[in-house]
């Protein structure tokens, strides 16, 4: 890894935001899941979350929500578990709907631990999301449509969430934990090693200051033995 790429994913991840995610809710297109985890990764954002509807959604569209490799994406087969596990990590759900109750989207508090939820394309949030969220939000429209594409309004209101973040100081100091930030070194700085320890199921070692691997001779021996020699040894 060059020192140049080493200071540019170390910027990166000093800006992650790991408690500011967005939740997938059947959302299928893939142009849509693409534009909507791209976003997620300009904002700083290292999570997202996808339920998927049934099988051959999550067939379809995870090669597209999974495409930014700098953006871990979490699945679900539904609603309820993705909000329960949100609500676990102490977030506020916010899902974008017109209700009675509803509020303009920038009179949210997002630097608070927070997620929003992406209703469907067609037919938005569904009725399991709107009695679990806590609050419904608007993006205020004057003109003849009554939505915008969810891959947009991702985006604005994301990037409301990043303007109160910048002016609490958010991103100001790193906030990713360390064996994390190890793991994206690893396999973003030395990404041919990164497959092989995947398909040989070895544990990823760690990088140092400078970039560099850190391993034990066994783990190099290993590294270096041919997958049909790794085979052999494995069984």
């Amino acid at each position: 890894m060059t020192p140049e790429r080493l200071r540019r994913i170390n910027a990166m991840l000093d800006m992650r935001q790991p408690d500011l995610t967005v939740c997938m809710e059947g959302v299928h297109k893939t142009h849509n899941l693409a534009a909507v985890v791209r976003t997620a990764d300009a904002i700083g954002i290292s999570d997202v979350h996808a339920v998927w509807k049934n099988e051959r959604m999550r067939v379809s569209g995870g090669s597209a929500a999974g495409s930014q490799h700098w953006v871990d994406v979490h699945n679900y087969s539904n609603t309820k578990e993705a909000i329960v596990e949100l609500k676990k990590q102490n977030m506020q759900v916010l899902v974008t709907h017109l209700s009675d109750t509803s509020v303009d989207f920038r009179d949210i508090d997002y630097t608070k631990p927070t997620a929003i939820i992406l209703g469907q394309e067609k037919f938005g949030a569904s009725e399991q999301a709107l009695a679990m969220a806590d609050q419904d939000i608007v993006i205020p429209m004057v003109g003849m449509v009554q939505s915008l594409n969810v891959s947009v309004a991702n985006s604005v209101v994301l990037y409301e969430a990043q303007r109160q973040r910048k002016a609490a100081g958010l991103y100001d100091t790193p906030r990713i934990d360390e064996a994390r930030r190890q793991r994206f070194l690893f396999e973003g700085g030395h990404p041919i090693f990164a497959q092989a320890c995947q398909r040989k199921g070895l544990p990823y070692p760690n990088i140092d200051e400078e970039g560099q691997i850190v391993a034990s001779d066994e783990w190099w021996q290993q590294m270096q033995m041919t997958q049909e020699a790794w085979q052999q040894l494995d069984n």
